[in-house]
């Protein structure tokens, strides 16, 4: 099978589209095949080599999260779960024809396989850090990096739960961030006298690691209603960062409810194929993504 690996940490060049070993489904997991791949930060991140201590890996190395796809082996164990279902979820090595996922759920009604890729991280962490930060129904959620896709999600989630929502992002965004429910506002010059002309900040996320968490904290008050995904220098802000993952069953379950009420829904705003893994990291790590971008298989 083909899949994307690469056998030394560094740029978007170490990544290869390689000839490999179909993978095989252990005791409680699935394989799949696979019909698209979500590109995450964490992604470039891991193959950078920065220290991130909840996705040890060894080197060569697969890569990728996320995927949707097609059952097509069941490990003993897992249940609820047949070859031929429609899936996505998280595993590991996803940028490939074949991948195992430990986390799955069957994929809602009208989700084409290159929407269902982008959401199982993405939801999952937004799902997590709104629980960390602590904002409740009737409070303000300030977003910095609101358009991407954890971004997407976070401003959607929040709204159902009636918290009200301030969010920072490019000139060509605005209009995309009050689709999803968000009071909107660019990044630049005079950002945070904009946030405070259009009220009090409860909390604060950092999404895109902009440099821009002296500020956050200056805006909540508190350093402990601020959480970062994107910046590794947040402790000394006094900022938690958040890396390490929840429980992904119990977000792909919260995934499914809120698409399939019609709360949730996160654009693809780009695919690429394996051999374009390259490029589609380097598009992610330049940031003022508007929804996911996705490889399709």
């Amino acid at each position: 099978m083909k899949k994307v690996s690469f056998a030394e940490f560094g740029g978007p060049d170490v990544l290869q589209l390689i000839d490999a070993e179909e993978p095989h489904a252990g005791p409680d997991q699935i394989r799949i095949a696979v019909r698209a791949a979500g590109v995450n930060p964490v992604d470039w991140r891991i193959r950078e080599g920065q220290v991130l201590g909840a996705h040890p890996i060894e080197l060569p190395s697969g890569v990728g999260l996320d995927a949707s796809g097609v059952v097509d082996e069941v490990g003993q164990g897992a249940e609820g779960v047949e070859v031929g279902d429609r899936v996505f979820g998280e595993g590991s090595s996803t940028y490939a024809e074949f991948a195992v996922l430990s986390a799955w759920a069957h994929m809602p009604e009208g989700l084409t396989f290159e929407e269902a890729a982008g959401y199982p991280s993405v939801v999952e962490t937004a799902l997590r850090v709104i629980r960390e930060v602590g904002v409740r129904s009737g409070q303000t959620l300030l977003v910095s990096g609101a358009s991407g896709g954890v971004g997407s999600a976070v401003l959607q989630i929040a709204r159902d739960r009636g918290i009200r929502v301030i969010g920072t992002a490019g000139a060509a965004n605005q209009d995309y961030l009050r689709s999803l429910g968000a009071v909107a506002t660019t990044y630049g010059e005079g950002w945070v006298e904009r946030v405070r002309e259009v009220g009090h900040v409860d909390a604060a996320l950092d999404l895109a690691g902009s440099g821009v968490l002296r500020e956050l904290v200056e805006l909540t008050g508190d350093a402990h209603r601020v959480i970062s995904i994107a910046d590794l220098d947040a402790p000394e802000f006094g900022v938690r960062f958040s890396g390490v993952a929840g429980s992904v069953p119990e977000a792909l379950a919260e995934a499914v409810n809120l698409i399939s009420r019609g709360k949730l829904h996160i654009p693809v705003e780009k695919s690429y194929t394996l051999a374009e893994a390259p490029a589609a990291h380097i598009d992610s790590q330049a940031g003022h993504t508007r929804g996911r971008r996705v490889l399709v298989v």
